[in-house]
């Protein structure tokens, strides 16, 4: 069973997706080039600089497959997966920002959510009142 997605969440879905693939295009294209502040953050976190730009490639890998509608559901995994890793490594050094990789999934998800029929379907977020209906069948 598939829910269509209405103009606003469409709409929404693609403000917050676009907002997050500049950003992490914006991310992934400083490691790529070196920047000297991306290495220089590279290496306060506890990374080698010669890994920098297999880092970004990995990052705009998985934004290329989150932007490509047909492979969006596996590019929001794989983003996952990497802001987990960056998440980790803050958490490690006790950085009182390693809540941002997390807000950035969060984001990655939601934007998907509002735009995808697909992931709806697989994420059916109830209502108060579904759940009373499917309370008051089981009686």
């Amino acid at each position: 069973m598939s829910e269509t997605v209405s103009k606003k969440s469409l709409w929404a879905g693609r403000i917050i997706s676009g907002w997050m693939v500049a950003f992490l295009l914006f991310d992934g294209g400083v490691k790529v080039i070196r920047l000297p502040s991306a290495v220089e953050a590279t290496v306060r976190l506890g990374y080698p600089a010669r890994l920098l730009p297999s880092l970004g490639i990995t990052e705009l890998t998985c934004v290329v497959l989150y932007v490509i509608p047909r492979t969006s559901i596996l590019g929001a995994i794989l983003l996952t997966g990497y802001l987990g890793g960056a998440t980790a490594t803050q958490v490690r050094l006790e950085d009182p920002w390693f809540f941002f990789p997390i807000v950035i999934g969060a984001l990655v998800w939601g934007g998907l959510y509002l735009r995808d029929e697909r992931l709806r379907a697989l994420i059916r977020l109830r209502t108060i009142q579904a759940d009373q209906n499917a309370v008051s069948s089981m009686r």
